[in-house]
């Protein structure tokens, strides 16, 4: 599953970021592979609002499509 395909409130574990220039991003947002985010809210056609500790993050639906998950 895609980080795009999760629901509000749903806790999820981030399992892969095949792209390599994703994977810089999504560094530089604080996540990476094996991270647990909980997802605050889903814009449609719009970002991706997660949360790591008390930090929130929104990611792009693009940029969102391309990092794997799997529910914790």
């Amino acid at each position: 599953m895609t980080l795009d395909k999760v629901k509000k409130g749903q806790v999820v574990k981030i399992t892969g970021i095949p792209n390599e220039m994703v994977r810089v991003q999504a560094i530089r947002f604080g996540i990476s592979e094996g991270t647990v985010v909980v997802c605050r809210e889903v814009v449609p056609a719009g970002p991706v609002v997660v949360a790591r500790n008390k930090q929130e993050i929104a990611i792009g639906r693009s940029l969102a499509r391309t990092i794997l998950v799997e529910p914790c």
